[in-house]
């Protein structure tokens, strides 16, 4: 037995084979045609990558040399087919100034845990806080509760992370001097490049917090914890507000389904009949949310990490723009579409564990 075979037998009480692969077949057209929207942004964009790489100084004759080493020179179906390929081995050519003379890959398997992470936490905040919130404010409907709740998800969803971000700097760093106003870690402290396990050197991954924890390094994992803590509150508000304004709305209205009064008037208590039937029902449109989120939450790590300095995906793309280093800018949106669609498979298959009549 291989290990896709191993797999499917693990799935498969769950969800059957069949349903995940229809799903995956169907992520193709979607990383096709962002792929294409991609190349045409870009040669459609004002700006020469050959000015961008030699310098506006530069002779005529190397900036020819570059066009051609570059493939500019070649037909656009041509180009655009090579682009196809390359991304389909994720491979997007060195970048031209991010980190010239790297590769657009090695750019971004540094770069993308510190974003995962940072998204990664903003939505176990959302999902911990935002659904027993939710769950709270629908059972307590029109209390003292509930419309503190509301007001607080409200609150939450309207203010933008590049004013909330600046404000909980200026509180907590500047005139309570509590939290650090940048970076990921201490800067008196470093961190090795591997980890021991089994007597074998294996690479970190890139995720502050974790790599601490592999190192078993309680010194630097409270400062990684204290430095990520603002940032990720930050991204965490906005993911909660919405969660528990929807867990609320679904509970309320699965509440009033006619099940839950079959089972009450039978005499089953409340907290079981919520629970036990209500909650699984309520949470398909939660799920959607949740996903749907994770997307906003890497959009949002964007602004997050340009406001706290934290050098991952968003803080590059934003800097490869600036510079016109198309290569990054490439393979970074790509990459985040990438991660987009996995999370909507997986939603897809927690909807069909949630209610097995969507398999059908």
């Amino acid at each position: 037995m291989n290990w896709t075979q191993f797999l499917f037998r693990l799935v498969e009480p769950v969800v059957p084979p069949r349903f995940v692969i229809k799903r995956l077949l169907l992520l193709v057209p979607v990383l096709f045609g962002v792929a294409s929207v991609v190349f045409a942004i870009l040669h459609l964009a004002p700006g020469d990558p050959a000015i961008v790489i030699a310098g506006q100084r530069a002779s005529t004759e190397q900036l020819e040399q570059i066009r051609q080493e570059l493939g500019l020179r070649r037909p656009l179906w041509e180009q655009y087919l090579s682009f196809l390929w390359d991304a389909a081995r994720f491979d997007f050519g060195q970048s031209y100034s991010i980190s010239r003379g790297n590769s657009v890959r090695s750019v971004i398997a540094d770069r993308l845990p510190i974003t995962l992470e940072l998204a990664i936490y903003g939505q176990a905040a959302g999902i911990l806080l935002g659904i027993p919130l939710g769950i709270i404010s629908a059972v307590k409907q029109d209390s003292i509760t509930d419309h503190v709740t509301r007001i607080g998800a409200l609150t939450g969803i309207s203010v933008p992370i590049f004013w909330s971000g600046p404000l909980l700097i200026l509180l907590f760093s500047t005139y309570l001097d509590v939290f650090p106003t940048s970076g990921r870690i201490d800067s008196t402290l470093f961190l090795p490049e591997t980890w021991t396990l089994f007597g074998r050197e294996l690479p970190l991954t890139g995720m502050i917090t974790v790599d601490t924890i592999l190192l078993g390094n309680t010194e630097a994992f409270l400062s990684a914890a204290h430095h990520l803590f603002l940032p990720a509150v930050v991204i965490g508000v906005y993911s909660t507000a919405l969660i528990s304004r929807m867990m609320r709305s679904s509970m309320l209205e699965v509440i009033r389904q006619d099940y839950i009064r079959t089972a009450r008037a039978k005499g089953q208590g409340a907290k079981i009949t919520l629970m036990k039937h209500g909650f699984r029902n309520a949470l398909i449109p939660v799920v959607t949310v949740i996903g749907i989120q994770f997307g906003t939450l890497l959009g949002g790590a964007v602004l997050t990490e340009t406001v706290f300095g934290i050098n991952g995906m968003g803080l590059t793309i934003v800097t490869a723009i600036g510079v016109s280093d198309y290569p990054v800018v490439q393979g970074t949106v790509l990459t985040f579409a990438l991660l987009f669609t996995l999370v909507n498979l997986f939603v897809d298959v927690t909807y069909s564990y949630l209610d097995p009549r969507i398999q059908q």
